[in-house]
């Protein structure tokens, strides 16, 4: 029996609203031939059954085991036809396509100035609304039927046709490798996270500036700043330079709230850049502007006409959710975060399938976070399990190595040390199996082995070392980064200071509010 989860017909047929399946069926039933078609009962069946089961198709009696492959492609590509109809799917980037098939059948039909006057309007609109993969297209077809049957309705029209096919053809390509570096940067953050040592800043900088591509910013259009920005922004999160982040986040933003449209147009890399822009403002601890950024973002994606659809959906649920999780770290107030906890997993399960793996252990890690802040130790540990006995995540390795050390912290503070040094030999062995042991883990490692040897009150004493130790790494380039994901320090202060950790960080929100 094939597996629900990896059945596409099954998954897509799932995926629907209600709406879209009445429209299937209405889409279906425009020819009465249709209504008892195989496909159709097929597509009756998979809707009704709660999980997919090829034996129970087959004793359904609709179609033969030998016909089964044939007719689920055929169904699946009747649903993707129908969606394709639905207005909620017709953007302007499916118009002009539309346009140009349109063009194209004309074209074939000899039928060349009702082409070419609709490639003429369809290229307008895509230069307009910056699609200058699909502009190229046209003017490529343009070409092409100018080469059979010259109009002579513009002067010197191969000229005007061969310039603008080099224009966005140049800008294409300057996309095209801007989009590629871009890409490569993402991947490296995901697979190691930060740059941990000067030879990996050295290694970074020299495939940045060996891959970025020569441009005058006046000559790029929306798209290609976008990628630029982008670019910029993965380079500089590597980097650990987050006032650079803040800066090509808020040009990414800026890019959209410029011009409006785009936004409609591209929802998904307005709500990626809005995401980034408020993580960069979370590193600088820029809360007042951080609240202001989430809040404006919401209200956007609350309006009427921001573009609904699943893949939106949870997007924003993923990116909204885990920015409010981060403003509570970010102002102390971890007690009135935890109606997130419900809510959050809530969307995990909703969304499943559309988010991916990675995402949802960095959810799990700021909700254990939000406990451990609040003092909820048992259920910071619960979370940080999720985490660590993941055995499928094969990304962001720095996420898994700071679960274990945090685990460690919950594990002394709930009392549970029974096992602390099995824990502490597996999580060293973990730590230098990843090449992550750097000093300020070693620290807190060192910190929690001697824990048996000493006295009680000599503890305070201890604490107190800590503190001094790991202070001098705070601003380090390549040691600040275990503060990113943990907060040690403020919580060595609140044993130091005998107050809860949250007060704490709420009084260091507020000495610096901005």
């Amino acid at each position: 029996m094939t597996n629900s989860h990896k059945d596409s017909l099954f998954v897509l047929v799932k995926s629907l609203s209600k709406s879209e399946k009445r429209q299937f069926k209405l889409y279906v039933g425009r020819l009465g031939v249709n209504t008892d078609a195989k496909f159709l009962a097929l597509f009756n069946l998979l809707d009704k059954v709660k999980k997919y089961n090829e034996k129970a198709i087959l004793e359904s009696g609709i179609v033969k085991k030998a016909q089964l492959s044939n007719l689920k492609a055929h169904l699946y590509k009747q649903i993707l036809v129908s969606l394709r109809l639905n207005p909620v799917n017709q953007n302007i980037r499916v118009q002009i396509r539309e346009q140009l098939d349109f063009a194209t059948i004309l074209y074939q039909k000899g039928l060349y100035k009702q082409s070419l006057k609709i490639l003429d309007k369809a290229k307008g609109t895509a230069i307009e609304n910056e699609e200058k993969n699909i502009a190229y297209e046209i003017v490529e077809l343009e070409k092409i039927i100018e080469t059979q049957f010259i109009t002579r309705s513009i002067p010197h029209r191969a000229d005007e046709l061969a310039v603008q096919a080099k224009e966005l053809s140049a800008l294409n390509v300057t996309t095209s490798k801007l989009s590629n570096l871009s890409l490569q940067l993402y991947g490296i953050m995901l697979k190691v996270g930060y740059v941990q040592s000067d030879a990996d800043h050295q290694r970074v900088k020299e495939y940045f500036d060996s891959h970025l591509p020569s441009y005058q910013l006046k000559d790029l259009g929306f798209r290609e700043k976008l990628w630029l920005y982008k670019a910029h922004l993965w380079y500089s999160f590597l980097m650990q330079d987050f006032l650079s982040s803040y800066k090509y986040a808020s040009k990414w933003v800026d890019l959209f709230y410029e011009q409006q449209e785009q936004i409609y147009l591209n929802p998904v890399f307005f709500l990626k850049g809005n995401h980034y822009l408020l993580e960069s403002l979370f590193y600088v601890k820029y809360s007042s502007q951080f609240r202001k950024t989430l809040e404006r973002l919401e209200t956007v994606v609350a309006s009427k006409s921001f573009p609904k659809n699943d893949n939106i959906a949870s997007l924003a649920f993923l990116y909204i959710n885990a920015n409010k999780l981060n403003l509570h770290f970010l102002e102390g107030t971890f007690n009135k975060g935890l109606y997130l906890v419900k809510i959050v997993e809530y969307g995990i399960d909703k969304h499943e399938g559309r988010i991916d793996a990675h995402h949802v252990m960095v959810l799990y890690y700021k909700i254990a976070c939000l406990y451990f802040g609040n003092g909820d130790h048992k259920n910071c540990i619960i979370y940080l399990k999720k985490i660590i006995h993941n055995k499928n995540l094969k990304m962001r390795e720095d996420l898994m190595c700071f679960a274990r050390v945090l685990s460690l912290f919950a594990h002394y503070e709930a009392g549970m040390d029974y096992h602390l040094e099995v824990q502490l030999k597996s999580t060293y062995k973990f730590l230098l199996k990843m090449n992550d042991l750097h000093d300020v883990q070693k620290e807190m490692i060192k910190f929690l082995r001697n824990l048996g040897n000493i006295y009680p009150h000599e503890l305070q004493g201890e604490f107190q070392k800590l503190h001094t130790q790991l202070k001098k790494y705070e601003n380090d380039p390549y040691e600040k980064r275990a503060f990113l994901y943990l907060d040690i320090i403020s919580w060595l202060e609140s044993h130091l200071e005998n107050k809860p950790v949250s007060q704490i960080i709420r009084e260091k929100a507020m000495s610096h509010t901005r």
